[in-house]
């Protein structure tokens, strides 16, 4: 009988997160104050972070420890599953071996819940009573809403607004577990009430819902800001995904050829291949590692690498990235964790130095494949994740054009469940492709011809 799931035990979880930094050939270049524009320092963040997470953004060490406690809450859903998807491949007919990491096993039902339960522990050390949060489908929200209840700090989720109205059923999750959902922009902070003034009707964004979310925390001494994705230290904390795949692949007697995650700030595609490229750089294998975003938000195929703002309001430092344009929005497609303006420092200075790679897709073809996959593998994957599915189906297909047997490894990083009327309007034939004009793309990118460029 031929394995299907390779397992650890919970005393194989992995000890230490991974610092991609520690072994990058060219360090990223630093965040700039919005005001100054001169590189930050702790205490420029500290009215956001607790400083242990300050700490980890800034390390340059190559391994950080995970506290026990948050090992210990971890093993309710660590180590995930590893599938080899062998119905998928019979269906595809393809030589490629095809593996799946599998995190909808988690209690947010997402890869996400790996750094909310670590920051919100890091947060609770600092005596930190309240956080707020941005959330685009829900899955980071989510994720934080869960963890702030183990730790007992209050929760404050900013909901960009065409996934609030999308997908109703994460916001009563949300509620369950104690936090405050509210549908972003709102008129409770200056930066929603602006864009409420400019465009009333606005479907929202990630950057509006994070100025929102940062303009609430600093006025409150005992709150913070937490972020699901982008920063340094997000990015860290979920590298026990790809961790975890070297050990399980290990007991496989394998080793990926192509790695493939979706990509919207930067930390699921990080959590799984980070680990791997750092046998890249510092083994010299040559594993491919491709980030997959929506063609209807094409920071990394489409954007430029420039300093620009992490948030709409321009309340964040400078971050040198790949973006669109700070003030970008964004198609309201159904993968609304994915519809952010820019990519993370980290991931963005790995591709402008050719150590990534990047494609996009468009969301007709990625729910044909989580629709190819549910059938064969029976698992609903996130809109999300279909991005992953859909270009882990076309490298499949080149396998079985070139007669090459590669083995594919792809972060399945959460299911479906709440995102049905994604799936409704997709077989109602009411979704479409969104296709960006040469105006949209250059649009939002003008607004940032004063901001420091990059050589």
């Amino acid at each position: 009988m031929k394995d299907v799931k390779i397992l650890l035990s919970e005393d194989e979880m992995p000890r230490y997160w991974y610092n991609i930094q520690a072994d990058m050939p060219n360090k990223p270049l630093p965040p700039l104050h919005p005001g100054t524009k001169q590189p930050v320092g702790p205490q420029d963040l500290a009215p956001l972070f607790p400083m242990e997470l300050i700490k980890q953004e800034v390390s340059q060490d190559p391994w950080i420890e995970i506290p026990d406690e948050v090992r210990d809450i971890y093993r309710q859903w660590r180590p995930s599953p590893l599938f080899r998807a062998r119905r998928l491949e019979k269906l595809l007919d393809t030589p490629a071996k095809i593996y799946y990491k599998y995190e909808g096993v988690s209690p947010s039902g997402s890869h996400k819940t790996n750094t909310a339960v670590a920051q919100a522990y890091y947060n609770k050390q600092e005596g930190v009573k309240r956080i707020t949060t941005e959330t685009g489908a829900g899955q980071w929200g989510t994720a934080l809403s869960i963890a702030c209840q183990m730790f007992g700090i209050e929760c404050e989720v900013y909901m960009v607004r065409i996934s609030f109205e999308q997908k109703p059923y994460r916001k009563a999750l949300m509620n369950a577990f104690g936090a405050k959902v509210f549908s972003s922009p709102t008129n409770l902070t200056n930066a929603g009430r602006h864009i409420l003034a400019t465009d009333p009707n606005t479907a929202g964004s990630l950057g509006i819902a994070i100025s929102e979310a940062i303009e609430m925390a600093v006025q409150d001494e005992h709150t913070k800001y937490a972020l699901g994705s982008v920063l340094n230290h997000v990015l860290m904390h979920q590298t026990i995904i790809g961790q975890e795949c070297l050990l399980q692949l290990e007991k496989a007697g394998d080793y990926p050829d192509i790695v493939i995650a979706p990509l919207g700030g930067g930390s699921n595609f990080a959590g799984m291949a980070f680990p791997f490229l750092r046998h890249n750089l510092v083994d010299g294998k040559q594993t491919r590692c491709i980030a997959v975003e929506p063609a209807s938000c094409p920071k990394l195929t489409q954007g430029e690498f420039r300093y620009d703002f992490g948030d709409s309001a321009g309340y964040t430092p400078l971050l040198p990235m790949y973006t669109l344009g700070h003030n970008f929005r964004p198609a309201a497609i159904h993968a609304g964790g994915l519809r952010y303006h820019g990519a993370s420092v980290l991931c963005s200075q790995l591709l402008k130095d050719g150590l990534i790679e990047a494609n996009a897709l468009q969301q007709l073809e990625c729910f044909e494949a989580g629709i190819q996959f549910a059938k064969a593998e029976g698992i609903i994957p996130a809109p999300e994740a279909n991005h992953a599915v859909a270009q882990a189906i076309r490298e499949a297909k080149l396998c079985k054009e070139s007669g090459e047997s590669k083995t594919i490894l792809f972060n399945l990083c959460g299911h479906g469940h709440l995102d049905m009327q994604a799936y409704s309007d997709y077989f109602d034939g009411k979704l479409q492709d969104h296709y960006l004009t040469e105006e949209e793309l250059k649009g939002s990118l003008k607004e940032l011809a004063d901001y420091p460029p990059i050589a």
